[in-house]
């Protein structure tokens, strides 16, 4: 079976790029990864860059505007947020959000969703930022009308942060039963058990195959509990490979990238020596892999990644 491929565009960021064509570029990148017969493109929910990424004055698209864009030029590949913070939206609002990318892709949106985390953006555009347990109580009850507003015609819940009163969804999504759900993050109490109960797809960040395997135990543990099969849960991980089409370019961008980086991901690998990396974590039942856009920068290089992909098929 062919693996799930993922494209997440994390920086905006494109050097020599005017602004009124950085959105020119975004186009390119996502249709690139359609040509490469990538699965999903999927952008960060944040209104600011993110450490790790570059300083938070970089370059940021609103999510959910981006991504009604892109479906407009895009035709075959799944498209949604890797992942939306829970406090940045009401929930109904965000689920009528979907549902409308639903309808403009024609049946290609998804919800991914997590208990948000970045503090600076939400003191900067005065979101309150509750503690980690109430958010992921917001989580919850979030999925739950999202799930709601997807499958019934006039819904009403009532909870402790959000309620909903007949409330009206129409069009409703193209996809029968509403976008699938994405559930970011490896919280093992809290964000897993959400998974068992509400996701169709989770996304982590990686890691090591023991841990790997050990998160998916814990995950299996909370679907016994749900009643639940856990074969419904579709699970994918950040790509462990840093790609390139050949030895030289792999020597050039050893040297420029740093080991940090390169303790996640290994060396820089051609499609070749990636399909090794790979495939291990296929044989663990790991079948689906994202791939950011700071690593597959050019249409050439997520054309290399294509060729990764035909290789674990």
């Amino acid at each position: 079976m062919a693996p799930f491929f993922g494209y997440h565009m994390h920086s905006f960021s494109f050097p020599g790029v005017a602004p009124d064509r950085l959105f020119d570029r975004v186009v390119e990148l996502a249709q690139a990864a359609e040509a490469a017969d990538f699965d999903l493109v999927t952008v960060m929910d944040h209104f600011y860059q993110i450490g790790g990424n570059g300083p938070e004055t970089e370059p940021m698209l609103e999510a959910y505007t981006a991504l009604a864009g892109i479906a407009a030029r895009t035709s075959r590949v799944r498209l949604g947020t890797l992942v939306t913070g829970v406090t940045y939206r009401n929930p109904a609002v965000l689920a009528k959000i979907v549902s409308t990318l639903d309808v403009v892709s024609r049946g290609r949106a998804i919800l991914g969703i997590g208990a948000a985390w970045n503090e600076s953006e939400h003191i900067g555009y005065g979101i309150e930022f509750p503690p980690i347990g109430r958010r992921m109580d917001m989580l919850e009850e979030a999925l739950t009308i999202a799930k709601l507003m997807f499958t019934e015609d006039r819904p009403s819940f009532a909870g402790k942060f959000y309620r909903i009163e007949r409330a009206l969804n129409s069009p409703r999504p193209i996809q029968a039963g509403g976008p699938p759900i994405l559930i970011g993050g490896m919280g093992e109490k809290r964000t897993l058990k959400l998974a068992a109960r509400f996701a169709d797809m989770t996304h982590w960040f990686g890691g090591s195959i023991e841990n790997l395997k050990r998160l998916n135990g814990v995950l299996e543990g909370h679907c016994e509990a749900e009643g639940r099969d856990p074969a419904t849960i579709f699970r994918t991980i950040g790509a462990p490979v840093l790609l390139v089409r050949n030895e030289k370019e792999g020597k050039e961008l050893a040297e420029r990238v740093p080991a940090e980086v390169q303790a996640r991901t290994g060396q820089p690998a051609t499609p070749d020596q990636a399909a090794g990396r790979i495939r291990p974590y296929m044989d663990a039942g790991f079948t689906g892999f994202t791939f950011g856009n700071s690593s597959l920068a050019t249409p050439e290089l997520i054309a290399a990644a294509g060729e990764l992909k035909k290789l674990l098929s």
